[in-house]
């Protein structure tokens, strides 16, 4: 626990879980697809791109590329990143997404925290594409609840066909709509307390002495030989915006 509590928790990779825990992947290999239509388009933006690891697997960037980040120390790694490739790093979190109408045709993103369709559909040029995955309904709730308790009501957000229709409802059109339920293992607690740190919005204000009984609990069973299970949800949305 120690050593989880003090590891390095910036930009968004998982690197440090080797090891220590796994995550099954959806089927459609977001990073390829991703690469494919970067390297087809004039203009782009990728929302909420963490530390950019993700984007920086794209061999071709467009001519222009643009990402947003609504954490700095995220931010700061993306420049270190993406920067001697020329792309441009904007912080920004909530609020309207900050560049004119018709800016990009291609905005994508990898989990974003939350998809304003208003603003993707306003800054898509005529003709542009949504294509992204998202985080699904319910992800990792086993071990969410495990230490807060039944979230019944929360378990319902971040639906795949609610996010379809709120991006039609926008004035885009889905043609495009994959879900997946992955398997994920923790086998050491260490895994557990770093994944909390890391992903804060899953239990928040979490810290290992706030959680200890919680904790030792998992501890016990995965010293004996059995993983904590959750399952991970991820759908792959895309949409277009109409010409006219």
């Amino acid at each position: 626990m120690a050593e989880a509590e003090s590891a390095d928790v910036s930009g968004w990779g998982f690197g440090w879980l080797d090891g220590r825990a796994t995550e099954e992947r959806p089927p459609w290999g977001y990073s390829g697809l991703l690469a494919d239509r970067l390297s087809r388009a004039n203009s782009a933006l990728d929302i909420d791109t963490g530390g950019g690891e993700v984007l920086a697997e794209a061999s071709v960037l467009p001519p222009r590329m643009v990402v947003t980040e609504g954490w700095a120390p995220n931010a700061e790694h993306a420049r270190t990143l993406l920067g001697p490739r020329g792309v441009d790093v904007v912080e920004s979190s909530d609020g309207p997404l900050p560049f004119r109408g018709s800016s990009f045709d291609l905005v994508t993103s990898r989990h974003p925290v939350h998809p304003d369709w208003t603003e993707i559909a306003r800054v898509l040029a005529p003709g542009g594409r949504y294509f992204a995955q998202h985080v699904g309904a319910a992800s990792a709730f086993e071990l969410i609840e495990h230490f807060l308790g039944p979230l019944p009501e929360q378990r319902t957000g971040r639906d795949a066909h609610a996010e379809a229709a709120a991006a039609e409802a926008a004035g885009l059109l889905v043609d495009g709509l994959r879900i997946a339920h992955c398997r994920m293992e923790f086998f050491d607690v260490g895994a557990v307390v770093w994944i909390l740190r890391k992903c804060v919005w899953w239990v928040p204000g979490f810290t290992a002495a706030a959680y200890e009984p919680q904790l030792r609990e998992l501890d016990r069973t995965m010293r004996a030989g059995e993983p904590f299970i959750a399952t991970s949800a991820r759908h792959l949305i895309e949409a277009s915006k109409p010409r006219t």
